[in-house]
């Protein structure tokens, strides 16, 4: 059987999902996932251990990468579509396997950040009921049993919430995450607005720290820093990603999809930067708190109200992080149970709410366990070598479809082929190499698996095979 057969392109196929998403509700979904955790988190850990003031060209050097595999998004999203993002690109553009292999990479991608979001989102939670409200939760129930608590119970209450809200309808969800992004987008320029004026020039010297090494014989700060902190913030960007999960439920897909990818990118980008160059400005990297260092640097500066509004507004954000990749990992599972490399059962649609319930129920069920009862921590490298494989995929199938399908009916097309697609691949590879050598062993041992997967089950049901 041939491991590289690609599939037909129906893009307006009926796929039993209701189309009610527009441009503008695609737009706030990317917003969504991107401004969240690597804004009110991330932004901290990369200043503070990696980049120092510099942390402003990590987010010019992620946002680049990013802006040339949006490119490769947005004509792939307009002239493929399908909820399989880039697992459905794959398959028309290169072949089952690599289909195969970066799809099963996304639900590694989605599931771990999924979970660990949630756990990140407890801790805030915790930390908003004891500053404000004095209300401590018993360690018992916000931490897992390697922690020595039960269970993380606030992390498995709200992707359980999440769980019922998709299952709900997808329109529902969009506006739900409409109105938290409008709230979060609020506190995010109320810091502009309030630490702008408190910015210290003198923060920003020197703007590239010198290289140092420390006692575990880690690297940290001059140029080597920067791309680390590029490789680590990839995190904040994989929201855009998300949209094109949503192929199947936007009214207008073919012109929709790239402008809410590449509106969500735009805008975001702009905000990462303008913020971390503020936070630098207003708190010397060395003494940022890397928990939750917006909300800190407000305290600071000894406004403890403006302290409070962000800290809400983190909560709101992180939210909309858990929902959309929460959204984005059941479609890329139903995409491909209907290609048959998952069991079939998994893309039923239920006829009254036109989500796939079952398949929304049975994630979310994993995903608590695994924020409930496992003390993940930081995993945002093994997150972001995923993201990187997948933009590099995207930016070769983009190149291999010119080629194989030049008649194809291409909405948005993305200008200088090959070019940039080719640089897009070299800015995915040159940070994903930047990536820790056990990120790498973590990513090989699940891909194993999937191989394992794969030649034993996926290739002998795909529904191609079938045919």
């Amino acid at each position: 059987m041939n491991l590289f057969r690609t599939k037909p392109i129906d893009p307006n196929a009926n796929t039993g999902l209701k189309r009610t998403l527009t441009a503008l509700d695609l737009t706030l979904l990317g917003i969504g996932a991107i401004i969240g955790t690597g804004i009110f988190v991330l932004t901290g850990v990369a200043a503070a251990e990696h980049a120092g003031p510099a942390i402003v060209l990590s987010f010019i050097i992620s946002g680049t990468a990013c802006a040339f595999a949006a490119l490769c998004y947005a004509e792939l999203s307009g002239a493929v579509g399908g909820a399989g993002s880039a697992y459905g690109y794959a398959y028309v553009g290169i072949g089952e396997f690599v289909a195969w292999i970066i799809g099963w990479d996304l639900i590694l991608e989605y599931g771990v950040a999924t979970s660990t979001v949630a756990i990140g989102w407890s801790g805030y939670f915790a930390k908003i009921l004891s500053s404000f409200f004095g209300i401590e939760l018993p360690h018992a129930l916000t931490a897992a049993p390697m922690e020595g608590g039960i269970c993380n119970l606030p992390a498995i209450l709200i992707v359980l919430m999440l769980s019922g809200l998709l299952c709900w309808g997808v329109k529902e969800a969009a506006r739900f995450n409409g109105a938290m992004v409008m709230v979060k987008l609020v506190t995010i320029l109320a810091f502009i607005a309030i630490a702008g004026p408190h910015v210290d020039p003198a923060n920003w010297h020197p703007f590239i720290p010198e290289q140092v090494i420390d006692a575990d014989g880690n690297s940290h700060f001059g140029f080597a820093g920067v791309t680390t902190a590029a490789a680590l913030i990839f995190f904040a960007y994989i929201g855009f990603d998300a949209v094109s999960t949503a192929g199947e439920e936007a009214v207008k897909p073919q012109r929709d999809l790239p402008i809410g990818i590449l509106a969500s990118l735009g805008i975001c980008t702009v905000l990462y930067i303008i913020v971390s160059g503020i936070l630098t400005g207003v708190v010397p990297y060395t003494q940022i708190d890397i928990k939750a260092p917006i909300a800190a640097a407000m305290g600071t500066l000894g406004i403890g109200w403006a302290q409070g509004m962000i800290a809400t507004g983190a909560i709101f954000g992180i939210t909309t992080v858990m929902l959309v990749l929460y959204y984005a990992l059941t479609r890329i599972v139903l995409a491909m149970s209907r290609d048959g490399l998952l069991p079939a059962p998994m893309a039923a649609v239920h006829p009254k709410t036109q989500t796939p319930v079952k398949l929304i129920l049975a994630s979310g069920v994993v995903i608590a366990l695994i924020a409930g009862f496992f003390p993940i921590g930081k995993v945002a490298e093994l997150v972001n070598l995923g993201t990187l494989g997948a933009f590099f995929l995207v930016c070769l199938s983009v190149i291999i479809l010119r080629k194989t399908k030049p008649d194809l009916k291409r909405p948005f097309r993305t200008p200088w082929v090959p070019l940039l697609p080719l640089i897009g691949m070299g800015f995915c590879a040159w940070l994903m190499a930047s990536l820790p050598a056990l990120t790498w062993i973590a990513f090989a041992i699940w891909m194993s698996i999937g191989l394992v997967i794969y030649f034993t089950y996926s290739r002998h049901h795909s529904a191609i095979n079938s045919a």
